[in-house]
């Protein structure tokens, strides 16, 4: 059976429509609104979002996507991995249960800090390392079971954001990852030499555009996270300093097989005028689309 074509492959995630688990991110539009348009620009499925977002029922949430035309990719599930003595399965098991109910085939994991939102996270410990590395291949092995992919998010403000964490994850687990484009580059990974170097470990791609100044800005501590992505970080795609011509040369001429999320992280201050965040989003999809026909795929 030949491979499903890459443009058939573009999925979408609520937060490029500002829609995100932190508290107090910003306007938070309907899900009606945010499925609808990411239909209208041609996606074919979506991450389904944070808790609250679309129905917690799996039978609900397949009729709430069906009624758009939309898959379930699976969703962005933030655990604390690092602290010993908790043990994060029984959050993560019941995560499972949706997505296997819902025909999601992906599980993509934030070792969440502990912390509320991402501008701040503690040091891990050699003890604080073994246990998140630990936990890492046993939620991967138990989502296995369930015919899931589990995936490791590297993100800003997480226990796993710079070159460093990014390394340890890769040298003590086998755990595959999630290459979000905007998340390693903010964190000083060069997303492409990843792709590049490690095309067997990604699953999962989220991509997104980064506007580098800010990103420095974010590293040097002038700015926190939140405040970047408020003044404008994250790009459309082709607009940002992210190579993503690149990224997807080599995930195509490595067999890649998974999703392209398109992930912009956006914080709406109200209720958006004109068309609102779907134009980014437009933007996005037919610069993707644009690669892949250089490709051959």
């Amino acid at each position: 059976m030949p491979p499903t074509p890459p443009d058939q492959r573009i999925a979408g995630a609520p937060i490029s429509w500002g829609v995100c688990e932190v508290p107090g991110w910003g306007h938070q539009l309907a899900p009606d609104r945010v499925l609808t348009e990411m239909r209208e620009v041609g996606l074919a499925a979506t991450e389904v979002g944070p808790d609250g977002f679309l129905p917690a029922d799996p039978a609900a949430l397949a009729a709430t996507l069906a009624q758009h035309d939309l898959h379930a990719v699976g969703g962005f599930v933030p655990a604390v991995l690092h602290v010993p003595g908790h043990d994060p399965a029984p959050a993560v098991d019941r995560v499972l249960d949706a997505f296997v109910a819902a025909r999601a085939g992906t599980l993509v994991l934030a070792a969440d800090s502990g912390l509320t939102g991402y501008d701040a996270r503690p040091t891990l410990d050699d003890e604080g390392w073994r246990t998140l590395l630990g936990n890492l291949d046993r939620l991967a092995g138990l989502a296995a079971d369930r015919g899931i992919t589990a995936v490791l998010h590297p993100h800003v403000g997480t226990m796993v954001e710079n070159p460093d964490d990014v390394r340890r994850v890769l040298e003590g687990s086998s755990v595959a990852l999630c290459l979000d484009t905007g998340h390693l580059l903010i964190g000083g990974t060069d997303p492409a030499e990843l792709a590049r170097q490690v095309p067997d470990r990604i699953a999962h791609t989220h991509m997104k555009d980064v506007d580098g100044r800010f990103a420095r800005r974010v590293q040097g501590g002038e700015l926190t996270y939140t405040e970047a992505v408020r003044e404008g970080m994250y790009r459309p795609l082709g607009s940002g300093d992210v190579d993503v011509a690149a990224i997807v040369s080599y995930l195509e001429g490595n067999g890649y097989a998974g999703w392209y999320v398109l992930e912009q992280d956006t914080i709406l201050t109200g209720a958006p005028t004109g068309e609102g965040p779907v134009v980014d989003v437009r933007t996005s999809v037919e610069y993707l689309r644009g690669q892949f026909a250089k490709v051959g795929r």
